[in-house]
């Protein structure tokens, strides 16, 4: 066989291989074959005929037009052979006969004869201009036509629809009567068998000479009905669908259009034609122009439907109406009838435009504008699916009304108007959907409304109006204008950050830095995800440049207050963006404006804004660098004595705004004052602010107190509690500092200056106390009764630390104002229902009440006020905490200063039942409260009362000889504030731990026989035969004895941050110098763990491990005896504060104790106090809940931590038994298997140093033997111990009994559902026991009978062996003999 040619072989090896194959002479795989003549009756008879098929071009692609064809000149064909052509024969005629192609029928173009057309002129007018043309009249008069034509267009269109009428049906004319070209249809005879036509329907031969047109019309049809008799009816339907396939579907629309007049009959439409030919025609009918028949076949939705009914009759005047199209108008009709549902299958949620959530069956009127043509065009309302796709529209009013409707449902969302009736979270599924992206998007939009829409939306989704009233009305609190950041918790980054070294982290940049994209930002944080988009330049180019309407500056000011509450960060970069805060200040802050009236304003630019104030103190809030460069850059100092000089009533804008206005800027300068910035102020605003104060009282008079003037006076009141701060000269100068050279240096304050406000405050706040017994009233006075006692905290607090002044001056002021203030108001009637009511605004007594909402978001932090603020929170009005803390606040700084008065004060203000039965739900044990954003600012708040309420009972208890009877009470109140105080409280934890955590005061039992009570208890439940110097009741004598001394241990490991304490004691001590900001740390956790009291262990664990655990260096013995010290005493006397510690955790730290030095536990009184806990976790009560196998926190894997410990155990102990005992502890049978494999299966060297005797065994014995093991792997591992003699009763009394008696157990086993691989374990180690040549050894696996470890073995023995027992072992043994 010959290969084909392969690349690279030239023509010589082709004529090679050619001249191979002739001379092979083998048949060719293609042969050519000559066609021959089309003439099949003129071919030679002596020449074979043709075969195969013949060679015929086909044109699919056919164009839609039939192309101008120029006729070529006759080509001359040279004749084959034996068949000449007939010389009269043309050949150019002789080739149209033989072509049957589409072609060759438009290939003969006969030219149009025009000659017969008449040319019209124009008609002459008697008027210099042409007649006007009224195109309402001319389509009156005029039918309407088809298609979308020029208004020439259709008057040609007219004139030939009107040369030919259609007369109505029935009245068909003569075929005499019809116009030239026009040709009619009749009835076929019988005999035509249904395809014979009269002429034709297509070709007309309109545009020829008269006589010349009717005969090529007729000649053309004779051809195409000879043609057709020729066929049968399948030839002609099989040619029917081969010409339909090679068309053009334009072609035979075009086609159809011309017969279509005729295949219908007075408007009906045929079934369809018969099988095997042309459609029936039974009667004539008239022509019908194909224009009217195309738009009668667009009006037929289906074929054989009648037409829809439609509300209305369209009119041919109307535009776009020249075509009807029904399938277009069914909007027109009534909707489909409202479907209820059968089922419980959800439904797609559909909201109003009000953004309410509508029922799925509600059945609302079609003008409310809620009814669409989309899916379910019968419900009412728009889905999210439907909003979004509107706001793509490209109508302005569609994009807005989507923006605005989206608005209106986060809005309801938020404040919880879906709760129960939605699956899932509307914002979760929007910003999921990319719906901030949209927003941003939307904001680029060139459309005034759009713009108003998206930040109207943007608004509603980043700013929730109860959590900005909630944070104005606690600004007068104890440390109310403190607040956290309102940013997610970054836990995942913290972690990422403690393992990277120190080097890595200071290189660490931001994610914007790193290149993150913005919607992996806007995943976890939303703000950072839009401060990514360049979205301050942006709305800075809206209130600059576009001028916008009084809301959507509102609503700009609102997101950037918002923005500036996420961190400091975000107002640093708020700050920095270019001429944004210089359009605020320049147009919302002016100095001078045009009077305003009560009508709404067209424009806020150049007209004093409230939320423009409240913006730049929210900015100054985040620290005191931006707050002085507020105030030197932005010329904020000539703002604030404009806006203060004037009251409300006279500042030329509407009543509430102006109101607003001063109390934001009385807010600013309150902040600035609590930098030590804007002192100067003072000096030229005094007569103006002691105006204010007198007028005070009047308005405390009115019948009711209104809301804005009692905050306006209480911002007042708060900016006059940091003036006796800066006049005190408690903090020192700083040489290098910016503030230095700004106007707010406190220096320019003295104490002569400030001392003249007290006479004048001190009467408002008897005018307050007045109102008292009446609750309507004093709820309405809001915060002012707070703010007036925080300000005579902060008076007094100054006055007694003035240098140069007498001490008996404000020691009598002190006695004076406790006589006839504080004592007489806290014995008052109506005090004790504040008292009683805290535990029902509590946080602690209440978690469920601060939980996070159901549409909170975990990247866009909310206090979860969206709803309001309940009466009964510790933020409504009725709440007793701000009033309550700022009284306590009062009597700490009295008692502070006056030591005679702390008694008293301590005995009226803590006595309350209220108090006490509040402090008993706080110390019950629980789990700790979960830290949400909307409970992490309450539980600060909280956490102000308790400790003041603890310091006046420490001052109290420091000058009495017995303890109080609450005393214990206290301590444990402490214990438990000191585990969940959170970031910006180190000062408050700190001084808990010098004061109350560590004080013998309020230890009680030390003095009143606790030590001695413990060795009973002991005694009685364990049975101890200890000696009482090394009893637990003489280890807490020593611990209450060395309380100084732990007290320093924790004091150590315990204290917070340098830099954090630093902060916090310059914010909590009135150092206004040295504080950095009032914008808090991220409350990601509390500043304690819970397991605090073991925090010093951890640290010599992790710096024994070689771990850094940035603890100091100390010695190791006296720090682990003060930590064992104080948890002994916890667990002894306040068992409640180590509750929330799992008792496995706490076994981990007693192990941890021995890991961190090989002679660590040989220390006696490290034992003591080891054997002592240990013993605690021994008790009946504790045992049940210890359990190994749950998480522990600060613990990876508990046997990973077992298996170290065997180690160290197997290296170091020696025998130790206490360190014994620590090793069988976690062998209990109910802990997990994994625990004794490690021993038995790694670790085997250390049975022979577990001497322990089963008398010292801390629990009782039944715990390792029952209920009987099951795991084969370790049953095998026990009687190998047993066996090969690494487990005797000498070396390990306490696990061979355990092995013994697992083994007996099993061997003996008579369960009918082990397994084959089971039984044949349990024959071979029955056999093997038998077989021993140890004869003690198999006596008691095999006549073992139950543990007992008063006995000297362990266990009791089977004297004769129970039948069934005996019995089985006859059974086994017969077998074996056998064998």
């Amino acid at each position: 066989m010959l290969s084909r040619p392969k690349p690279g072989e030239s023509e010589v090896d082709l004529l090679r291989f050619q001249s191979q194959f002739l001379a092979a002479g083998r048949a060719p795989a293609v042969r050519l074959v000559k066609k021959g003549s089309r003439r099949g009756s003129d071919a030679s008879l002596d020449q074979p005929p043709l075969q195969g098929p013949r060679d015929v071009v086909m044109l699919d692609d056919l164009p839609d037009l039939p192309p101008a064809l120029v006729p070529a000149p006759p080509k001359r064909a040279r004749p084959s052979p034996g068949c000449p052509p007939p010389e009269d024969e043309d050949p150019e005629e002789r080739l149209h006969k033989q072509d049957e192609h589409i072609t060759a029928v438009l290939t003969k173009i006969i030219e149009r004869d025009t000659s017969s057309v008449a040319v019209k002129l124009p008609v002459s007018s008697g008027t210099a201009f042409p007649p006007i043309f009224h195109r309402s009249k001319d389509q009156q008069e005029k039918p309407a036509l088809p298609g979308k034509r020029s208004i020439f267009a259709q008057e040609i269109a007219a004139k030939h629809l009107c040369a030919v009428r259609v007369p109505p049906a029935g009245e068909a004319g003569p075929a005499s009567d019809s116009p030239e070209g026009a040709v009619t249809w009749e009835a076929p005879a019988p005999e035509d068998h249904g395809c014979s036509f009269q002429g034709p329907h297509v070709v007309t031969g309109k545009g020829l000479r008269g006589q010349e047109a009717e005969h090529e019309a007729q000649t053309i049809h004779e051809e195409n009905m000879a043609r057709l008799r020729a066929m049968a009816p399948e030839e002609i339907l099989r040619e029917q669908r081969h010409l339909l396939a090679q068309l053009d579907p334009s072609l035979v629309a075009f086609l159809r259009s011309r017969s279509g007049p005729h295949e219908q009959a007075g408007g009906k439409t045929p079934e369809g034609p018969k099988a095997g030919g042309p459609p029936d025609v039974r009667r004539e009918e008239p022509h019908v122009p194909a224009a009217a028949v195309e738009h009668r076949r667009k009006d037929e939705l289906t074929p054989g439907a009648p037409a829809p009914a439609l509300p209305i009759s369209p009119h041919r005047e109307w535009l776009h109406m020249d075509t009807v199209e029904l399938e277009k108008l069914h909007w027109t009709q009534d909707l489909p009838p409202l479907q209820q549902q059968q089922t419980k299958e959800r439904m797609q949620a559909r909201f109003s435009l009000q953004g309410e959530l509508l029922a799925p069956n509600v059945d609302l009127p079609t003008h409310l504008g809620l009814h669409h043509h989309g899916e379910e065009a019968e419900r009412a309302g728009y889905s999210l699916q439907e909003l979004f796709h509107l706001t793509r529209s490209q109508l302005s009013q569609q994009r807005a009304l989507a923006l605005q409707v989206l608005a209106q449902v986060i809005s309801r969302a938020q404040a919880g108007e879906f709760g129960g009736q939605l699956v899932g979270s509307v914002l979760h599924l929007l910003l999921d959907a990319g719906f901030l992206f949209l927003l941003r998007f939307s904001l680029d939009d060139r459309v005034d409304g759009v713009i108003a829409a998206a930040v109207r939306a943007m608004r509603a989704l980043l700013v929730a109006p109860g959590d900005e009233e909630l944070l104005d009305s606690i600004f007068s609190w104890y440390h109310g204008a403190s607040v956290f950041p309102l940013m997610p918790s970054q836990e995942k980054e913290e972690e990422e950050e403690e393992e990277e070294l120190p080097a890595e982290k200071a290189k660490r940049k931001t994610p914007e830095e790193r290149g993150q994209p913005p919607v992996d930002l806007a995943r976890q944080d939303v703000i950072k995800g839009l401060l990514a988009t360049n979205l301050l330049p942006r709305l800075r180019y809206v209130l600059e440049v576009t001028c916008p309407g009084p809301a959507v500056v509102l609503d700009i000011l609102a997101v950037l207050i918002r923005l500036a509450r996420h961190s400091l960060e975000s107002a640093t970069r708020v700050l920095e963006c270019p001429r944004l805060v210089e359009t605020v200040v320049r147009e919302f802050l002016p100095t001078s404006w045009a009077p305003v009236g009560g009508t709404p304003l067209p424009s806020l630019c150049r007209v004093p804004c409230a939320a423009a104030m409240k913006l730049i103190r929210v900015l100054a809030l985040a620290g005191r660098n931006i707050a002085a460069r507020l105030l030197s850059s932005f010329d904020l100092r000539s703002r604030l004595l404009r806006f203060l000089v004037e009251a409300p009533q006279a500042m030329a804008l509407p009543p509430e705004e102006a109101e607003v206005l001063s109390t934001e800027a009385f807010r600013l300068w309150a902040v600035a004052a609590a930098y030590g910035q804007g002192s100067d102020l003072y000096r030229e605003l005094y007569p103006v602010l002691v105006q204010a104060l007198q007028a005070v009282p009047q308005e405390l008079t009115a019948p009711a107190p209104r809301p804005l003037a009692m905050q306006r006076i209480a911002a007042l009141l708060t900016l006059l509690t940091q003036l006796p701060l800066a006049a005190s000269g408690l903090w020192p100068s700083r040489s290098n500092s910016v503030e230095a050279s700004l106007p707010g240096h406190p220096s320019l304050i003295t104490w002569a200056q400030v001392s003249g406000l007290r006479p004048l405050v001190e009467p408002c706040l008897r005018q307050t106390l007045k109102l008292l017994p009446r609750p309507e009233v004093w709820n309405a006075l809001g915060p002012v009764p707070t703010a007036c006692l925080l300000f005579l905290s902060t008076y007094y607090q100054a006055w007694s630390q003035q240098p140069g002044l007498c001490p008996g001056d404000w020691l009598q002021d002190m006695e004076r104002l406790s006589e006839e203030l504080l004592l007489p108001l806290l014995s008052q009637p109506a005090m004790g229902s504040l008292w009683d009511s805290l535990r029902h605004r509590s946080p602690l007594c209440n978690p469920q009440s601060y939980a996070s909402a159901p549409e909170a978001l975990p990247s866009l932090v909310s206090l979860g006020c969206a709803g309001g603020r309940p009466p009964c929170s510790l933020a409504g009005s009725a709440s007793p905490f701000p009033f309550l803390t700022a009284l306590l606040c009062l009597c700490n700084t009295v008692s502070r200063a006056h030591k005679g008065l702390s008694g008293r004060l301590a005995a009226a203000a803590l006595a309350p039942s209220g108090l006490q039965n509040y402090f008993l739900q706080c110390a019950a044990p629980g789990t700790a409260p979960c830290l949400t954003p909307s409970s992490t600012w309450a539980l600060r708040h909280e956490s102000h009362l308790q400790y003041l309420a603890l310091s006046l009972a420490q001052r109290a208890a420091a000058f009495q000889p017995v303890p109080a009877p609450a005393a214990a009470l206290h301590h444990g109140v402490a214990l438990a504030l000191l585990s969940w105080l959170l970031p910006g409280s180190e000062h408050l934890a700190h001084e808990l731990l010098l004061s109350c955590v560590f004080r013998p005061e309020f230890l009680p039992e030390h003095a009143s026989g606790g030590p001695e009570a413990a060795d009973f208890s002991d005694r009685l439940c364990l049975g101890s035969h200890r000696s009482p110097e090394c009893g637990r009741g003489a280890l807490l004598a020593q611990a209450c004895h060395d309380l100084p001394s732990i007290r320093s241990c924790y004091l150590t490991h315990c204290s917070p941050a340098r830099a954090g304490l630093l902060a916090s004691q310059a914010l909590y001590r009135g150092e206004l110098g040295q504080r950095p900001a009032l914008l808090l740390p991220a409350p990601t956790e509390p500043l304690l763990p819970t397991d605090w009291p073991f925090l010093p262990l951890i640290h010599l664990y992790h710096q024994a491990s070689g771990t850094p655990s940035g603890c100091p260096a100390a010695d190791t013995v006296d720090t682990t005896r003060r930590a064992l010290q104080w948890v002994l005493l916890l667990e002894s006397w306040r068992p409640r504060a180590l509750w929330a510690v799992p008792p496995a955790a706490r076994l981990a730290r007693l192990m941890c104790v021995l890991l961190v030095d090989s002679e660590l536990f040989r220390e006696t009184s490290i034992q003591q106090l080891v054997a002592a806990l240990l013993a605690r976790l021994c008790q009946p009560q504790v045992l049940p809940s210890l359990r190994l196998d749950c998480p522990l926190p600060g613990l990876a894997s508990f046997p990973d931590l077992y298996a170290s410990f065997l180690e160290h155990f197997e290296a170091v102990s020696f025998g130790d038994h206490l360190f014994g005992a620590l090793v069988l502890f976690p062998l209990q049978r109910r802990f997990s298997v994994t625990l004794r494999l490690a021993l038995f299966g790694e670790h085997v060297g250390a049975l022979r140093a577990l001497g322990l005797p089963l008398t010292q065994l801390p629990v009782a014995l039944e715990c390792y033997t029952d209920p009987p093991e099951d795991n084969l792997a370790l049953l095998q591992l026990y009687f190998r111990a047993l066996v090969t003699g690494g487990l005797c009763p000498r070396w390990c009394p306490v696990l061979y009994v355990v092995a013994v008696a697992h083994v007996n157990s099993f061997i003996f086993s008579q369960d009918p559902k082990s397994s084959g691989e089971v039984k044949a374990v349990r024959r071979s180690m029955l056999q093997k026991t038998w077989l021993l040549a140890d004869e003690g050894l198999r006596q008691h696996i095999l006549y073992y009978k139950h543990p007992n470890s008063a006995l000297l073995e362990g266990f009791e023995l089977y004297s004769p062996l129970p039948p069934l027992r005996q019995q089985h072992l006859q059974g086994l043994l017969t077998g074996v003999l056998e064998t």
